[in-house]
């Protein structure tokens, strides 16, 4: 048998299990260097700086999942942005040879990539930053929100498993705009959506260290959660 090629991706950490990360999966996730976006409430700045990774990395990561076959049922690609990077594809490949599920985590920076990547996809968790009008300034990123939408249309297009997911900082949001955002989601035929309450240690910009006086509380978006689950298939509060 041939050795395989050298594989380079900037792997900045590993989940060795995991049963959060991709439904009804038990999965181990891979977490790669490197993000175009700049959100103020990132909790891993240290992950923004792109890289390119050594082989030795995914040599690394690839003899760990061959000795965990048949234990694990997934692998998801997460990040920083993991879509970013050149080789993902061929590490996908392997890991679909190797027996496992793939998943990805992805903000949707790179829509065309995203689209020539997702035939080999068994499910995608699409972060969605906020509303057309304001992600640019969420994200920190000017002239990025065409290619946000774009990824959007790509997942609903696709017939690949994906749900959405956005994370709540009472700076960004306030609950009408939660609400607005929602309710725009489920029109647009996303079926599974997920609303994270934003961590408030290390964060890339030190305005969001703090919670905002009279911003998002849980009670509140618990409230909105349970009114607006009839929209979808699933609508949940994550810790």
């Amino acid at each position: 048998m041939d050795a395989p090629r050298e594989i380079h991706l900037p792997v900045a950490g590993l989940t060795r299990l995991t049963t959060l990360d991709f439904p009804e999966h038990l999965a181990g996730v891979i977490f790669l260097q490197g993000c175009p976006l700049a959100c103020g409430y990132c909790h891993n700045p240290q992950m923004l700086a792109p890289r390119r990774g050594e082989a030795a990395e995914w040599a690394s990561v690839r003899d760990f999942l061959m000795a965990r076959r048949g234990l694990l049922e997934g692998v998801v690609f997460s990040g920083g942005e993991p879509v970013m990077h050149r080789d993902l594809p061929a590490a996908v490949r392997e890991v679909k040879a190797l027996g496992f599920a793939v998943g990805l985590h992805t903000a949707g920076a790179y829509p065309h990539r995203l689209a020539t990547l997702l035939p080999t996809l068994d499910w995608v968790g699409l972060d969605v930053k906020g509303e057309a009008s304001r992600v640019e300034a969420i994200v920190g990123r000017p002239g990025i929100a065409p290619r946000l939408a774009q990824s959007l249309d790509v997942m609903l297009e696709s017939g690949v498993a994906f749900e959405c997911r956005t994370t709540l900082h009472g700076r960004d949001f306030s609950l009408a705009d939660v609400e607005r955002l929602a309710l725009t989601l489920a029109e647009r035929g996303v079926r599974h959506y997920a609303l994270q309450l934003a961590r408030h240690n290390q964060c890339l910009d030190p305005r969001y260290a703090a919670p905002v006086p009279d911003g998002l509380s849980r009670v509140d978006l618990e409230a909105l959660v349970a009114r607006l689950a009839p929209r979808f298939e699933t609508l949940e509060l994550r810790h």
